[in-house]
């Protein structure tokens, strides 16, 4: 099954539920993004973006850009009531002190132990770091949103990261579009299946060994 747009979404609208009233919130590049999308209007929330913004609002309609305000993956973005625009290294000074409550960042790998591997495949262009070493260590959760398998169909969830590290031993809950793990002292465990997978696709596709929940939630279609 391809990644459609649904699907994406659907990964999105799950970790929208990790977010509540009073939250500074750090959003990734790619599925992230499509978080704000899912949150209901009652929950009033800070976006944060390592670049300079907290109070980011909904994505600009077409001729409504502002050339000056993007996000940190030079997105156009609108600023919400009571936001406010500060220099790289105030916003890096906020992460650094643990003043964002979650940040929801992609992955190239994660391990069983949370290692979070996101940021270089070696011999391939990059960007950079980025804010993704900081945000890891200090933010105080941290959501990974990211395929269940790469394009060649290898586990991106393994037992050891091969990829260089980003930080370790960071991750706090895994949303793929098969399944949801939380990250425990005793290694994964999975906690919520998407329909239509069953349970035995979701070990074929993961590379390593991982406890249930007694109850696991079935996330509809």
């Amino acid at each position: 099954m391809g990644m459609g747009v649904d699907v994406r979404n659907q990964m999105a609208k799950r970790a929208a539920e990790e977010i509540h009233t009073g939250m500074v919130v750090n959003l990734g590049i790619g599925i992230p993004s499509l978080v704000p999308n899912h949150l209901s209007s009652e929950t009033k929330v800070m976006f944060h973006a390592e670049n300079g913004i907290t109070g980011m609002g909904p994505s600009p309609s077409k001729g409504k850009e502002d050339e000056n305000l993007c996000n940190a993956g030079g997105f156009p973005v609108t600023l919400t009531k009571g936001g406010s625009y500060c220099d790289s290294a105030i916003s890096f000074g906020m992460i650094r002190r643990g003043r964002v409550d979650l940040t929801i960042l992609g992955s190239l790998q994660v391990s069983n132990r949370g290692d979070l591997a996101n940021w270089i495949v070696p011999g391939k262009k990059v960007p950079g770091m980025g804010g993704a070493m900081e945000l890891a260590q200090k933010a105080k959760k941290v959501i990974v949103v990211m395929n269940h398998c790469d394009k060649q169909g290898n586990p991106k969830i393994v037992s050891s990261c091969t990829l260089p590290l980003t930080s370790s031993a960071c991750v706090d809950l895994i949303i793929t579009e098969l399944a949801v793990f939380r990250v425990t002292e005793e290694g994964l465990l999975l906690t919520e299946l998407f329909a239509p997978y069953s349970l035995e696709t979701v070990v074929t596709k993961t590379g390593c060994e991982f406890k249930i929940r007694e109850t696991v939630r079935m996330i509809p279609y």
